[in-house]
């Protein structure tokens, strides 16, 4: 039986007078799909409920230890954020912004986790790893 997860992600997105707000829009749907999208005055705004495809680029890029990294670092209570630079989520590609900041700004994302819990949570977005691969709970330790 798989379990069920209740999640609020709030996205927001600077969107500078040399941009394009419809390319900001695709760098924010391009790694979370079916984001309802808002536009304000120099900013764009989103809320999705599900990181499904979120997590399969994590897995595809084979990058779940960084996004464990950031996800835990800037978790609080029921919540954790992280920012992503707007570039490559142009082009589908998860590229958490560390260090300086972009000077055209970033994607800032703030995940609150109504059900079951942040940690639980996390592990199903991006599962802890062994050896650069994903541990299954379930499995059995086999290579013992």
């Amino acid at each position: 039986m798989s379990a069920v997860y209740s999640v609020d992600v709030e996205i927001a997105a600077p969107v500078h007078d040399t941009e394009v707000t419809d390319r900001v829009a695709d760098a924010v749907t391009n790694l979370f799909p079916g984001a309802d999208i808002g536009h304000h005055p120099g900013e764009l705004t989103a809320t999705v409920h599900d990181l499904s495809h979120f997590s399969e680029l994590l897995h595809r890029q084979e990058i779940l230890d960084t996004a464990r990294g950031a996800f835990f670092e800037n978790r609080e209570g029921d919540s954790f954020s992280f920012e992503l630079k707007k570039q490559p989520a142009f082009e589908g590609v998860v590229n958490f912004a560390v260090g300086d900041p972009d000077e055209l700004g970033e994607i800032a994302v703030t995940v609150t986790v109504r059900e079951p819990d942040v940690e639980s949570y996390i592990d199903h977005v991006a599962p802890p790893t062994r050896e650069g691969q994903p541990i299954d709970p379930d499995a059995g330790d086999g290579d013992r």
